[in-house]
């Protein structure tokens, strides 16, 4: 296996929050203090723990990077281990993603996520998922009819390809309603996902990744998952058509060991998400979430959790235990911005800087679905940079712009 070479002079510069005038450092300054903000308002927490919240705020600010203290989670040792070398520091000169995921443990710290007690387990951002599903619940029924509608009304081999590629583009698109980005009380943005138009998808490898699978038939398929509520329902649609056409004859799915992001699915969303459409007024939804239940009863789906995709790390970085797993699989699907930006190591590549020639260290062939929230991006034309500049000065950052890009590494 070709090593990836990791020396921090053979590779471009990390993102980082200290630039200021950029998405990072606005989301340092304004959304993490936003996201403590929302979890005292959703939760009935106890003065202390509203306090160590506020205290994380201002920390943000005035304080330094230091280790977990009186926690005892699993992960305590190996995040340790990754902030050995940055203790004492701003959190402004941390590496973007490095921050991002340090700010969300340190919020399970001031939560008592990880004590035993009555707030163990509680997931802060519990009520966010909830009202995030409940409230587009209506442009999921009209994507269950639409795809019902698909395949009954064309031929089999037509339906497979026009199926499949309209579930891509949905799973694409389903990333928009990121309740990190945009809390669930300000806009529902479902309603414009159905409306996507196939111009604002920027690289569209689609025609390569059908024409890859029509050759691995039954085998396994992998999705690393991004956000619960709307984006997964979206991804349960197709994981849903890769098993019921026998694409894949067993399905994993990777999903967050605790809570990140605001919205980032863990096991325990999938459960909830599945027996929300069991009892839906859709019959569609009803037997879709039947379907699934049955595939995960007899071990077609399964999911698995680890603390390396909560990890403040690159891909490259991977445990060599993730690396064989993922191995395992013809096709991984990997999900969402975030993990875009870990692929990429979070760093300042060339936007013409072809995807393959970044992530070729990256165990099996994979397909990134990903809108674009942050500013890095790969596999782009001069030109399209050009007039994206142009015409959509926040192109890099509002989602409103995607890629489907496949890499066989």
């Amino acid at each position: 296996m070709t090593e990836f070479k990791t020396s921090d002079s053979l590779l471009p510069l990390p993102v980082m929050p200290s630039e200021e005038n950029t998405f990072a450092h606005y989301t340092m300054v304004c959304r993490l203090p936003g996201v403590i903000e929302q979890v005292i308002k959703d939760n009935n927490f106890p003065p202390t723990i509203v306090q160590q919240l506020e205290s994380l705020t201002v920390d943000l600010f005035e304080g330094w990077v230091r280790p977990l203290i009186d926690d005892p989670g699993p992960d305590v040792a190996a995040w340790t281990s990754y902030l050995e070398s940055f203790e004492g520091r701003s959190w402004f000169d941390l590496p973007f993603y490095f921050a991002e995921a340090y700010f969300f443990r340190r919020l399970l710290e001031a939560t008592d996520y990880f004590v035993p007690g009555i707030w163990q387990g509680i997931d802060p951002f519990g009520y966010q998922k909830r009202l995030s599903l409940e409230k587009s619940m209506d442009a999921i029924r009209e994507i269950g009819d639409r795809i019902n509608g698909l395949n009954t009304a064309l031929p089999k081999q037509q339906s497979y390809q026009i199926c499949l590629t309209a579930l891509l583009q949905t799973a694409l698109w389903g990333s928009q309603a990121d309740v990190s980005l945009w809390p669930v009380e300000t806009e529902d943005r479902t309603t414009r996902d159905l409306q996507q138009q196939q111009s604002q998808i920027l690289v569209d490898d689609t025609y390569n990744l059908i024409d890859y699978l029509s050759h691995v038939q039954e085998q396994r398929i992998d999705l690393i998952i991004d956000n619960a509520g709307f984006e997964l329902v979206c991804d349960f649609f197709l994981i849903d058509f890769l098993l019921s056409t026998q694409t894949a004859n067993i399905v994993y799915l990777h999903l967050k060991a605790h809570p990140i992001f605001v919205s980032d699915a863990m096991s325990q969303d999938v459960f909830y998400t599945l027996e929300i459409l069991a009892n839906d007024v859709s019959e569609n939804l009803q037997m879709l979430a039947a379907r699934l239940q049955e595939y995960i009863s007899t071990d077609r789906l399964i999911c698995r959790d680890d603390f390396f995709w909560n990890a403040p790390l690159a891909f490259w970085e991977m445990p060599e235990s993730v690396r064989k797993e993922l191995a395992k699989a013809s096709l991984v699907l990997i999900k969402g911005d975030a993990n875009y930006r870990r692929i990429l190591g979070d760093r300042h590549w060339l936007f013409t800087t072809p995807l393959s020639d970044i992530a070729y260290y990256f165990p099996t062939p994979f397909v990134a679905l990903r809108t674009l929230k942050s500013e890095v991006a790969t596999s782009l034309e001069p030109d399209q940079i050009e007039i994206l500049n142009e015409e959509d000065p926040l192109w890099l950052t509002n989602g409103q712009w995607g890629m489907i890009q496949f890499v066989m590494p």
